[in-house]
């Protein structure tokens, strides 16, 4: 199995350098490929702020790496969370957040937008609270 860094899927998915979009396209049918969390991450902002691809684009091109069967990503179950989430229009940023959080762990971010869209596409525990009352949950 190869790990492979963000500039190896931005190659493959925008074609922008023939050279090395050979490589990671030969790369990709040769062997079995794992890709971190972070390098969807950090993929999903360079096509977005570099290359201008919007979520639905983003989402659609990696769900469609994700799919192919050599292709495995690190945490599939919050991966697959994360873009079916992103179908109701949360950036794939924060619903890798939102996703990678521990089982039973409420979730606070003071993007209310986010919050409602993520209450909106059925997460549940997830709040955005007031400057003055930050804590998420009453201690136990």
């Amino acid at each position: 199995m190869t790990a492979v860094d963000t500039n190896v899927l931005v190659r493959l998915l925008t074609g922008d350098d023939a050279e090395q979009s050979a490589a990671a396209k030969s790369l990709l049918a040769a062997e079995s490929i794992w890709i971190a969390k972070t390098v969807l991450l950090e993929t999903g902002w360079v096509l977005r702020s570099v290359y201008g691809f919007d979520e639905d684009a983003i989402r659609n091109a990696l769900g469609k790496l994700l799919g192919l069967k050599n292709v495995h990503a690190e945490d599939e179950t919050a991966v697959a969370a994360a873009l079916a989430l992103a179908v109701h229009g949360i950036e794939l940023a924060d619903a890798l957040h939102l996703s990678s959080r521990l089982p039973g762990a409420a979730f606070v971010s003071f993007d209310q937008s986010f919050v409602r869209a993520a209450k909106g596409a059925g997460a549940s525990d997830i709040s955005a609270p007031g400057i003055s009352g930050f804590s998420a949950r009453e201690p136990r």
